[in-house]
C-alpha cells in the first residue's frame, strides 16, 4: 500500500546513512519549528479576523469601520508573510539536508 505523503513525517533515517544522527536530529527539529511558526501565523492571521468581523458588527461607533478594515488587512498580511517563510525555510532545509547528504558521498 503507497504511503500517504501528508502523514509522513521527515524522510526515514537509517544508520547507514552518510548523515549523522545528531545533525537529522536538528533538522528535523527545525522542520517542526518552522511548522510551529507558521501554525502561529494563522493564529494571529485568525485573531485579527474575528477582531475584524468584531468591530464591523458594530453599529453604534462609525469610526471602527477603519480599524476593522486595518485588521482585515493586517490578517491578510499576516497569512502571506506566514506561508512565504515557511516555504522559503522548507525550501532551504531540503536544500541543506540533500547537499549535507552528498558532501558526506
Amino acid at each position: 500500500m503507497a504511503k500517504i505523503k501528508l502523514l509522513r513525517f521527515g524522510r526515514d533515517f537509517n544508520p547507514d546513512e552518510k548523515i549523522i544522527l545528531r545533525d537529522y536530529l536538528a533538522i528535523e527539529r527545525t522542520r517542526l519549528a518552522n511548522e510551529r511558526t507558521l501554525l502561529s501565523y494563522i493564529r494571529s492571521s485568525l485573531y485579527l479576523l474575528l477582531g475584524s468581523i468584531g468591530f464591523f458588527q458594530l453599529k453604534d461607533f462609525p469610526n471602527f469601520r477603519y480599524l476593522a478594515l486595518v485588521s482585515l488587512v493586517f490578517s491578510v498580511i499576516f497569512i502571506l508573510v506566514g506561508i512565504f517563510r515557511f516555504r522559503l525555510l522548507k525550501k532551504s532545509l531540503k536544500r541543506l539536508y540533500y547537499m549535507s547528504e552528498k558532501k558526506q558521498s
